[in-house]
């Protein structure tokens, strides 16, 4: 029976630790989302904010959480940094329309 408690405490940990950082990954991409899509319409000053608030974010977890967790945030982040600086691509091989 001890085995038992004990296999079930040792998956219910890894569990907990994997969905933690399932959900800092969710938090940073939409996090990083939310930055960039605000920053390019707000003014400097929340623009300013937006930044510090991110990096205060990681840095935050960073110093409280685990390290996963802390990669997982920042993975997110840079996610959405890199789906931003994409853009959207027009097709070229379509005719205009007149």
């Amino acid at each position: 029976m001890e085995g038992f408690i004990a296999t079930a405490s040792l998956l219910f940990g890894f569990l907990g630790f994997l969905l933690g950082a399932l959900g800092a990954l969710v938090f940073g991409f939409a996090g990083g989302r939310f930055a960039l899509d605000s920053f390019q319409k707000a003014g400097w000053q929340v623009q300013a904010v937006l930044v510090l608030a991110l990096f205060g974010a990681l840095v935050g977890l960073a110093n409280y959480a685990t390290p996963g967790t802390a990669g997982a945030f920042a993975l997110g982040t840079g996610l959405a940094l890199l789906m931003a600086g994409m853009g959207k691509k027009k097709d070229e091989d379509e005719p205009k329309k007149k």
